[in-house]
């Protein structure tokens, strides 16, 4: 389905009118509607409601016009989150008609409005570019109507969700189709139809830069690695040193030679890269949006398989920075060439870097698909981050990494081992993370929420695209408020 969006001034009653309109007490029944409804009418509503059933059709012949009551809970961004779900709702049930125009009403905050909108957009997502037999595609315009709407808004709204749909097309992609060279591709083709720029260092670049964490989890797959860079720099950005993404991009993962075993552990590993789909989503949607912030993506790419010139168990490996890690487990291979990017990333001088990766199965167990596991070294930032979290519905868990964590990943015979004990899984993986830091930073473990096996809320079945709304909505208020945000 594809949903095109529209501002408009008024409604036309030759077209399908959905009216929006926030539920009050039940026992309350004063609202006030934008047109006129009939005494057997309001009877109807009335009834409806009666029986707690909040989204329905007037039965009239000449015309399709739908109700929407949205129950509501305080606080505000959980209001707006209820506002989503009931877009996701709406877009199901009109979807079916086929309806090429829609109207959809809302006397009710702009804002409001545009989380119904944004809900009902993210649902419209489907992934069927390998099915034989496909539905006819659906095109619907939905002409927003309300007050003080701002095309701005719309717009970036549209730009928003395009980012996500294109992190779940990435996503959802199989591992035999995207290789890491793929996916560079891909994200260069991003680059090019939204306007940042993107720069693809080969495995002859790798090796002269000795990348020996991404070398080394390559050396057991048939295919090379990538590190793909990618910048959007507007010409007034607000921050004279740059946000730094850095995204996980194992696009599959077999575990190498400590094999992940089975039921159901390497079925979805395809969304390994969830990571650097994300920051890709995000690139391209903030430069469809034109946020003003000077922002890099770093995006090291490899599939992780146990070849025959597999890095074993026990190995030694000398990474980007000179660090020697003692590799316990092949398993833990994400954090490996994320520590080469975090180290890249130092040469930007940046205000701040967020890494975000399907890293440990650790963090996955703790909030399950429901939250982001964050750590920090920067609590500002991080709170700053957390607030996007609770504005988009993307909800941070802030994690410790107290230093006597380190002493979990401590290796007798190199500077440090590549993974802890049982205890503290995701943590010991952001502690071993942190020592490839020197700059503000914060680690998102999103092993828990990036890939679904049912429809959820307004997040479809397969890649959710977690985190690009969180990092775009973090950005753009980044650009809103220069003083108080840039350094």
């Amino acid at each position: 389905m594809s949903i095109s969006l529209h501002i408009a001034s008024e409604f036309s009653l030759s077209n399908p009118l959905l009216i929006l309109i926030q539920l009050k007490e039940e026992d309350k029944f004063k609202y006030e509607f934008p047109l006129e409804f009939s005494k057997e009418e309001i009877e109807f509503i009335k009834d409806y409601l009666d029986k707690k059933i909040y989204f329905f059709r007037i039965p009239r012949i000449s015309s399709y016009i739908y109700l929407h009551f949205v129950k509501v809970k305080k606080p505000d961004y959980q209001i707006r989150d209820n506002y989503r779900v009931a877009g996701s709702v709406m877009i199901q049930a009109i979807g079916k008609h086929k309806f090429p125009v829609v109207d959809l009403l809302s006397p009710q905050d702009p804002e409001l409005l545009l989380a119904y909108t944004e809900g009902a957009l993210l649902f419209s997502y489907s992934f069927d570019k390998y099915l034989s037999e496909k539905e006819e595609q659906e095109n619907i315009r939905l002409n927003l109507i309300g007050d003080n709407l701002k095309s701005k808004d719309v717009d970036q709204l549209s730009a928003l969700v395009q980012g996500v749909f294109l992190a779940r097309d990435l996503i959802n992609e199989p591992g035999s189709v995207l290789t890491a060279i793929e996916l560079s591709k891909r994200i260069e083709t991003a680059g090019k139809s939204s306007g940042f720029s993107t720069e693809i260092f080969n495995q002859a670049k790798i090796k002269s830069l000795k990348m020996g964490g991404l070398l080394a989890v390559n050396l057991g797959s048939m295919d090379p690695p990538t590190f793909t860079v990618l910048e959007w720099k507007p010409q007034r950005a607000i921050n004279t040193k740059p946000i730094v993404l850095v995204g996980k991009g194992v696009v599959f993962d077999t575990g190498g030679l400590s094999l992940k075993p089975t039921l159901n552990s390497m079925d979805y590993m395809k969304s390994d890269m969830s990571g650097a789909a994300t920051v890709t989503g995000v690139m391209h949607a903030i430069a469809k949006a034109e946020i003003n912030v000077h922002v890099v993506g770093l995006v090291p790419a490899t599939d992780n398989r146990p070849g025959q010139n597999a890095y074993y168990p026990g190995d030694v490996i000398k990474m980007f920075d000179g660090t020697t890690v003692e590799v316990l487990n092949t398993d833990a291979e994400g954090r490996m060439i994320l520590a080469d990017a975090l180290t890249y990333a130092k040469k930007y001088e940046p205000q701040l870097v967020i890494d975000i990766a399907t890293l440990t199965g650790s963090a996955a167990m703790a909030l399950g698909k429901y939250g982001i596991v964050s750590f920090s070294n920067s609590p500002t930032d991080e709170k700053r981050l957390a607030k996007s979290g609770e504005a988009v519905y993307e909800r941070l868990v802030s994690f410790p990494i107290w230093e006597e964590f380190a002493e979990l990943i401590k290796s007798s015979i190199a500077d440090v081992k590549n993974i802890g004990g049982r205890e503290a899984g995701a943590i010991t993986a952001a502690k071993f993370l942190e020592r490839f830091t020197d700059y503000n930073w914060i680690h998102l473990d999103i092993a828990g929420s990036a890939f679904l096996q049912k429809d959820y809320k307004y997040y479809t079945k397969g890649g959710s695209a977690i985190g690009v709304r969180l990092i775009f909505d973090f950005l753009k208020k980044l650009s809103l408020n220069e003083k108080s945000n840039t350094r």
